[in-house]
């Protein structure tokens, strides 16, 4: 059974579209928990376009479930986390110019720099992930890390016709089973909406599901409390749909 994190950056995006005080993202952090979720996520950025160093402060006192940071491989990200000491710590890719993430990290192509940062965050307590495509290279690339998680991208999925889903499904559902061979933790995440969830939940090995947007979204309709409750009975009680068929590889 999957647990659920939620991501909040998206009621930053809210605030600080009129750089005020509300919402405040600390207490739909609350909420959220008050709706189920068993940990909440946020994206400091480097350019701190939603989330802001406040934020991850306050929710570090607060956060009552785990409290998971997304942040860059930077020298700047890995001091803030260093010091704040989130239950875990996610490493994604970052580029200004995009409006989200887009894609893995590509852990092969800087396996050095990241087996070093992981190892320091580690010897802090610190559990790390690292967000990557289901690709067979890049899954050995994280367990060489040593790092205990992946976090698969669930984007291609996501963004998929209806006819190709199957496909990607199944690509998610194989890197799953290579990520726990390799001895690697399996969370996955990125563009998960209330239509498409059901099937990455019911994937055999994975933990955690990391969704914000649609939950967000669905909030302004029914209340965040409402939201996440929704979404946790999809994510731990996932129906299986004989279209997908198995979704173990």
């Amino acid at each position: 059974m999957a647990s659920l994190g939620v991501n909040i950056d998206h009621i930053a995006n809210v605030r600080q579209a009129r750089r005020t005080v509300e919402p405040d993202p600390v207490t739909y952090a609350l909420l959220a928990e008050l709706g189920g979720a068993d940990g909440i996520t946020v994206h400091l950025r480097e350019d701190r376009r939603h989330i802001q160093d406040r934020d991850v402060e306050l929710l570090r006192a607060t956060v009552r479930s785990r409290l998971n940071l997304e942040m860059a491989a930077t020298p700047e990200m890995a001091a803030i986390a260093r010091r704040l000491r989130p239950d875990m710590v996610t490493l994604v890719p970052e580029r200004r110019e995009e409006v989200t993430t887009e894609g893995g990290l590509d852990v092969a192509g800087q396996l050095d720099t990241l087996r070093s940062l992981v190892g320091r965050l580690q010897d802090d307590g610190i559990g790390v992930s690292l967000f990557v495509d289901a690709d067979t290279p890049q899954l050995e690339a994280s367990a060489a890390t040593g790092a205990s998680w992946v976090e698969l991208h669930t984007g291609s999925y996501a963004e998929a016709a209806w006819s190709a889903q199957p496909d990607e499904l199944a690509r998610l559902s194989e890197g799953s089973f290579i990520a726990r061979s390799l001895g690697l933790r399996v969370n996955a995440g990125h563009g998960l909406t209330y239509q498409n969830v059901e099937p990455v939940a019911a994937i055999e090995g994975m933990e955690e599901l990391n969704i914000g947007h649609t939950i967000v979204a669905r909030a302004l309709a029914v209340g965040l409390e409402q939201a996440v409750r929704e979404m946790k009975a999809l994510v731990q009680n996932p129906r299986r749909d004989p279209l997908f068929g198995s979704t173990r590889p």
